[in-house]
């Protein structure tokens, strides 16, 4: 029964504070609804071209704390799972897929949130902090060269997960299901992405 809390309260705590969408708040107090202006996605990118640096730098903030936040009150609860000799916090992994599912769907703006690419990075970086520095060197790599920032998040999440299930041994079977999910979740929230990276319309970074 108190296992049971704990992993209730993992899940509704993440949720919730994903659910905190901070390029629509940031946005509001400019003024706007960064849902209804440039590429109508509530996330950095779009409130960096839309608003500028200022409200972008709050914006990347708040969603790294977001994922932060999420993944030690998870640890904090004290929940872990085993498999082989392998064990993680069943807390974070749980708090962090909550934090991206609420910041991509929050319950405080219908529904309407952004892609939870940011808040992924920060997930990932708690849940595996050298893991998710080669993600973020692909990332860097994939701007560097071709400009497109959905490239580069895309390619960043599928080599997270890939590399974790194929190559590590040090984490548990709930793990890899964790990034895997993760890695679909910001895929999905992509395609849009993808069909304007295959027709040659999608938007490149200007440095």
């Amino acid at each position: 029964m108190v296992e049971l809390a704990k992993i209730s309260a993992a899940i509704g705590f993440g949720y919730l504070l994903g659910s905190l969408n901070s390029s629509i708040i940031v946005s509001r107090f400019w003024g706007i609804d960064v849902r209804q202006h440039g590429s109508k996605s509530a996330g950095l990118t779009n409130v960096l071209r839309t608003l500028g640096v200022p409200a972008a730098i709050l914006v990347l903030v708040f969603d790294v704390l977001k994922g932060v936040v999420a993944c030690l009150f998870g640890d904090w609860l004290g929940i872990f799972v085993q498999t082989g000799d392998a064990v993680d916090s069943l807390g974070a992994l749980l708090a962090g897929a909550a934090v991206v599912v609420g910041h991509n769907w929050p319950i405080f703006f219908k529904f309407r949130g952004g892609k939870g690419a940011l808040t992924a990075a920060a997930v990932m970086i708690m849940l595996s902090w050298s893991t998710a520095l080669m993600s973020l060197g692909v990332f860097a790599t994939v701007i560097l060269l071709t400009r497109y920032v959905s490239l580069g998040t895309i390619l960043a999440v599928v080599f997270f997960s890939t590399y974790t299930v194929l190559f590590s041994s040090s984490h548990t079977i709930y793990f890899n299901v964790t990034v895997i999910l993760l890695a679909c979740i910001i895929v999905f929230k992509h395609r849009a992405n993808v069909v304007r990276l295959m027709s040659g319309s999608e938007n490149k970074l200007r440095f």
